[in-house]
């Protein structure tokens, strides 16, 4: 049973295979998930896409895949954003992330952004998602190292940051020059590199995992319970998504500008 993954900055392919056997594809982008789903593949999992400078998956083709038959799972990043806004519909979330969103404990896209480098580079993470800056944060000050006034002010410090410009050295600094304990901060630097918390990986991780088990127990093609309603906007996405496809038949995504964000 073919099972496909779109993943990047997050969990890189090679990672993925030592836990999950799948096709491992780049970040998803506006088309791909319906690409994808037209391979009649028995789920699909969505870790990381893109958004901003490309157009992102539509929630129209998630429904189309699903209402095909194909199960689709979603954590980490867009992924969970998307299961989060359609597990109503049947979109299976995993993660913590997926159930602070899910939860409504988190709300804004920008928690899971990062800026990242081009596929030749591997996708590397260009600046740190918030979403993991509040777990590090949050194990600092179980282990002691920070404070919770701290914490709370680092994080509201690194909230006000444009989500690229997240760093810890950034944020860091920020907080020297707004007076927080100097001791404290030292602490943190000094904690970070075996303490940093990466929940993004984490989630990804137990995705994997949890599709394994499932798609081990033999599962049937996926059934829903609504109906697909065959929109324009989804008629542009089925026909330029087609028309790329003719271009360049593998699945793998071409893209002009791959210095972009997940």
């Amino acid at each position: 049973m073919t099972v496909y993954i779109f993943t990047g900055p997050t969990l890189l392919p090679e990672d993925g295979k030592k836990e999950f056997d799948a096709i491992y594809l780049s970040p998803a982008a506006q088309g791909d998930v319906y690409l994808a789903a037209r391979e009649q593949p028995i789920a699909i999992g969505i870790i990381d896409g893109y958004f901003e400078r490309v157009p992102s998956v539509a929630h129209k083709e998630v429904l189309w895949a699903m209402a095909q038959g194909v199960h689709v799972f979603g954590c980490s990043s867009m992924g969970a954003l998307r299961a989060a806004e359609l597990a109503a519909f049947g979109m299976e979330g995993v993660g913590e992330i997926y159930q602070a969103f899910a939860s409504g404990l988190l709300e804004a896209d920008d928690e899971v952004a990062v800026a990242h480098a081009s596929a030749e580079d591997g996708y590397r993470a260009l600046s740190e998602a918030m979403v993991n800056i509040r777990a590090t944060l949050a194990a600092a000050t179980t282990a002691g190292v920070i404070s919770t006034a701290t914490a709370t002010a680092l994080e509201a410090i690194a909230k006000e940051l444009f989500y690229p410009d997240r760093c810890y050295p950034i944020i860091l600094s920020r907080a020297r020059q707004a007076g927080i304990d100097t001791r404290e901060l030292s602490a943190l630097a000094a904690f970070l590199p075996a303490g940093r918390v990466d929940q993004k990986r984490a989630d990804a991780v137990a995705m994997l995992h949890t599709m394994r088990e499932w798609l081990a127990g033999v599962p049937e093609p996926k059934r829903v319970r609504y109906h697909f309603e065959r929109t324009d906007a989804w008629e542009y996405i089925r026909a330029t998504s087609d028309q790329a496809r003719a271009v360049a038949p593998d699945l793998e995504p071409m893209r002009a500008d791959q210095d972009t964000r997940c």
